[in-house]
């Protein structure tokens, strides 16, 4: 098969390699799949780097959200099987940039028929995230005002929806006009360009004082300072990453003074402490895309060749939605 391959850390562009590699075999847990699409992730360029928590090694095969038809099962494996189309997370180091993967089975999800590979390679990382930031974190309530930053980016667009269809009046935060036009077609109520408007003196102006009950941040820096500005009584800001690369230190102070709370989500737990809920959440999303209530922003389909610089450009927050490999 073909693979692109990390044998030394660095920029996408700079180390990946595209190659022949031997078929993975699935292990016990594991499910074999041939990839149908590739949903990148910005953990995907981080990894790359070795700057994500997760440090597979050397080499390595990236791509960490499919969507594929299963070869194989390994060892007690039972809620899937061969020939079935699934989509979920990769067991890297035989990740999903490539023309075969491995899955863990945990997080493996039957696709129902009617939902495109693209969609159902998008519906896990950003759309599960996003769930459980909202629900499980912030038990978001019809009505409250949801602050999304980096509403036009792909972990942000599904939290759009997803807020949404909770009924909860949405305002996005994104940089640049082109985005500005994203976030409103995404159904945004109201949408901030931090890049020429003051964001926590436009959130106050359009709640009228209320401030956001929820926030949900993947951006960290200067996008959490401004949260805390604006952040409603009892409001909720859920900390999803930093795709900054500026990891804030909260001060604790303001946050008792204000009576708000600060969630920490990291989405990836729930396949160890609860994994069943993994499958209530895909079933729930499974059903709000087959309603319409969400659907996956799928900006660009890029054959394997172009990855690269797909990777970068997504890196440098230069696209828009979701960037889909589709080997």
């Amino acid at each position: 098969m073909k693979a692109w391959t990390v044998a030394t850390l660095g920029e996408p562009t700079e180390v990946l390699e595209l190659s022949e590699r031997p078929s993975p075999e699935p292990g016990p847990g594991q499910v074999h799949v041939r990839v149908r699409s590739t949903a990148a992730n910005f953990p995907d360029v981080l990894m790359i780097k070795g700057l994500y928590q997760v440090k597979p090694p050397l080499p390595f095969v990236p791509g960490v959200e499919i969507c594929g038809d299963v070869i194989a099962v390994g060892a007690g494996v039972q809620h899937v099987r061969p020939g079935q189309r699934v989509a979920g997370m990769a067991a890297v180091p035989h990740g999903g940039f490539a023309e075969e993967a491995l899955l863990d089975a945990t997080a493996s999800m039957p696709v129902p028929d009617g939902i495109s590979d693209e969609a159902a390679a998008a519906l896990t990382i950003a759309y599960q995230t996003g769930w459980f930031g909202l629900h499980r974190r912030a038990h978001l309530q019809g009505g409250e005002w949801l602050l999304v930053h980096a509403a036009a980016g792909g972990v942000g667009s599904a939290a759009v929806q997803l807020g949404k269809a909770a009924g909860a009046r949405v305002i996005g935060v994104v940089g640049g006009p082109d985005k500005v036009e994203v976030a409103r077609r995404l159904g945004c109520d109201a949408v901030i360009d931090r890049r020429d408007e003051d964001v926590a003196a436009r959130v106050k102006e359009i709640t009228e004082g209320h401030g956001a009950d929820v926030i949900y941040d993947p951006v960290g820096g200067a996008a959490y300072q401004q949260s805390t500005k604006c952040i409603a009584f009892e409001g909720r800001i859920v900390v999803v990453g930093f795709a900054s690369g500026d990891i804030p230190a909260p001060a604790l102070n303001h946050a008792l003074v204000k009576n708000y709370a600060i969630l920490g989500l990291h989405w990836g737990l729930y396949a160890t402490k609860d994994p069943r809920s993994l499958l209530a959440c895909h079933q729930e999303l499974a059903r709000l895309l087959a309603t319409g209530a969400i659907a996956p922003l799928v900006s660009e389909r890029v054959p394997l060749e172009d990855l690269p610089d797909a990777l970068s450009r997504l890196g440098a927050g230069d696209t828009t939605g979701r960037v889909v490999l589709t080997p």
